[in-house]
């Protein structure tokens, strides 16, 4: 027998879904937990969750991508966005994907430009230009997972 949104504690779990989903964008595990957290039954969240997946008021692969645009200006690097996703149960692959569809080279350069403001020079970057630094500095951020070409075309300006 399976549930039925008839049952009042599953129409009160997608009543509950919905006003959250009204007032920021969800992704489905931060989704359940909050319903979770609000006392549902897991038979209904997984019921209400299925079901505005299906008529896509719930999506995750939006999420991230609406997720990722507000976080761009915090100098953030690739690395460390794909990994706040990924604990908030969007799926790595997912994330990634997400990632490269927001990342055209403006906007990766740009957010390379965060990350090196906020994390890596509190100075002027032009002061220290050696070999030794730049090599140090290319393989951070190659680390922190920008690209090759924006990172030459960050050090080059």
């Amino acid at each position: 027998m399976g549930i039925s949104m008839s049952d009042n504690s599953c129409l009160d779990a997608e009543k509950a879904a919905l006003r959250l989903i009204a007032r920021a964008e969800q992704c489905s595990s931060g989704l359940s937990r909050k319903l979770e957290k609000r006392g549902f039954d897991s038979a209904c969240i997984n019921e209400v969750i299925s079901r505005l997946n299906k008529i896509n008021l719930l999506d995750d692969n939006r999420f991230a991508r609406f997720w990722i645009r507000s976080r761009l200006r915090f100098g953030r690097s690739p690395r460390q966005l794909l990994s706040s996703l990924c604990s908030r149960g969007i799926n790595h692959d997912d994330a990634e994907s997400a990632l490269k569809s927001i990342l055209d080279e403006e906007t990766e350069l740009s957010l390379l430009e965060s990350f090196i403001t906020k994390h890596v020079l509190k100075t002027d970057r032009k002061k220290n230009k050696n070999k030794e630094d730049s090599r140090s500095i290319k393989y951070l951020l190659r680390n922190e997972g920008f690209s090759t070409q924006i990172i030459q075309q960050y050090l080059d300006e």
